[in-house]
């Protein structure tokens, strides 16, 4: 089952993840190498916010990474929530 992780971050994400961005992407990086996270990225135009896409048999997975995640930790991530997603093209779930 898909789920996307979606995050909220604090003003001046660019300048203040600095400090922990190195730890965030080897949190990130070890879901990936297990293939549970298939693909992440924060939003282009404004960096206020990140959508991660996970392939998982539940959404606790992905809520434990998000509860071990550094920007979480740190508090450079307002708000996060998972959501189940169907996905209809792409992906091993096309119908």
């Amino acid at each position: 089952m898909y789920f996307l992780l979606l995050y909220d971050y604090v003003e001046d994400m660019a300048a203040k993840r600095a400090p922990v961005r190195a730890l965030h992407l080897e949190h990130a990086n070890a879901y990936y190498e297990r293939g549970v996270l298939r693909m992440a990225g924060a939003f282009a135009d404004s960096i206020d916010g990140a959508v991660l896409v996970f392939r998982a048999d539940s959404a606790a997975e992905v809520e434990e990474f998000a509860r071990n995640d550094p920007y979480v930790l740190n508090g450079l991530v307002t708000n996060w929530r998972v959501r189940p997603w169907t996905v209809v093209i792409g992906g091993e779930g096309q119908v």
